[in-house]
C-alpha cells in the first residue's frame, strides 16, 4: 500500500509540475524538465525569456535602392519586370505588394502563375488531381503567400477564387480585369508563352513579371525572357528593374557564389 500511494504521489506531483492549473491530473511527465514548446515563451540568445510574435506585417520597407525601385514601379506602372540575381526578394515583394493591394481593395483577386518546369531532373507520375500534380511546382508562391496572410485567410481565399494559383498553360484565353497577376520564374517560359501572358492583361490590373535569366531551365536559346525586357522597355507604361548581386537579401555567401557559379 505504501508504494502505491508513494506512486500515486508522485504521479500527482509530476502532473502538477507539467500543468500547474491541474488541466490534467491522469497525464504523467516522462521527464521532470519543462520542455519548449512553440506555444509558450520563447528563449532569446541572452537567455532572457520573450514573449512570441506572431503578427503579419501589413506594410513592407526595401531593404535596398533596387526593392525600393520595384516597390515604385508597382505603383506607377501597369506592367514590371523585376529580373536579376537570385535570393533579391523579386518574388517576395511582387507578391506583397499584391497582398497589400488586395487588402487596400484596389483589386479584386490576385493571380500567381509559373511554369511547371522541373529544375534538372523528372518526377515522373505524380498522383492526383491537376492541383496535387501542380503543387509541388507552385509551392514556392504559397510560401510567399503564408508569409502575409495566415494559414485560414489563405484557405478561404483561395477557396473563394480572390487568389489563384494558376499554371501558365491554363491561361490561353482569359482576359485579367480588375486583378494583380504575378508571373514567377519567368526565364522559364519561352517567347510565345511570354507573349501570351502579357497580352492577359486587362483593365485596371497590374502585371509583374519576376525572372532570373542566368537561372534557366530550358534548353539554350529557349527562354524569351531577355528578348522580350529588351523589346519593351522603351515603352513608357512599362518598367524594368534589374537585380544584382549586391541586393540579394539571403545568406551572404549567396551574393558570393554568385559571381563564381
Amino acid at each position: 500500500m505504501a508504494k502505491r500511494s508513494a506512486r500515486r504521489a508522485q504521479r500527482q506531483t509530476a502532473a502538477a509540475y507539467a500543468y500547474p492549473e491541474g488541466e490534467a491530473d491522469n497525464v504523467r511527465r516522462l521527464f521532470e524538465e519543462p520542455a519548449w514548446s512553440p506555444l509558450g515563451p520563447a528563449t532569446s540568445h541572452a537567455g532572457l525569456g520573450e514573449a512570441r510574435d506572431q503578427k503579419y506585417r501589413k506594410n513592407i520597407r526595401p531593404q535596398n535602392e533596387n526593392q525600393k525601385s520595384m516597390l515604385d514601379a508597382i505603383d506607377a506602372a501597369p506592367l514590371v519586370f523585376a529580373t536579376g540575381a537570385a535570393g533579391t526578394g523579386k518574388t517576395y515583394l511582387a507578391i506583397a505588394k499584391g497582398v497589400e493591394a488586395l487588402e487596400a481593395g484596389k483589386v479584386r483577386r490576385i493571380v500567381l502563375s509559373r511554369p511547371a518546369v522541373e529544375a534538372g531532373e523528372s518526377l515522373g507520375f505524380l498522383p492526383g488531381d491537376m492541383e496535387e500534380k501542380l503543387s509541388p511546382y507552385l509551392r514556392p508562391l504559397y510560401d510567399a503567400l503564408c508569409d502575409r496572410l495566415s494559414s485560414k485567410r489563405l484557405k478561404a481565399l483561395t477557396a473563394e477564387g480572390v487568389i489563384e494559383i494558376a499554371p501558365i498553360a491554363y491561361m490561353r484565353g482569359r482576359t485579367l480585369n480588375n486583378a494583380y497577376v504575378v508571373i514567377d520564374e519567368a526565364q522559364n517560359c519561352t517567347y510565345a508563352q511570354l507573349k501570351m501572358l502579357l497580352t492577359r492583361l486587362g483593365w485596371n490590373s497590374t502585371m509583374v513579371v519576376t525572372g532570373d535569366p542566368a537561372q534557366s531551365d530550358l534548353l539554350s536559346g529557349m527562354s524569351g525572357l531577355e528578348e522580350i525586357v529588351e523589346k519593351l522597355t522603351e515603352l513608357d507604361r512599362v518598367r524594368t528593374v534589374k537585380f544584382d548581386r549586391s541586393d540579394v537579401v539571403r545568406h551572404p555567401v549567396v551574393a558570393e557564389m554568385i559571381d563564381l557559379l
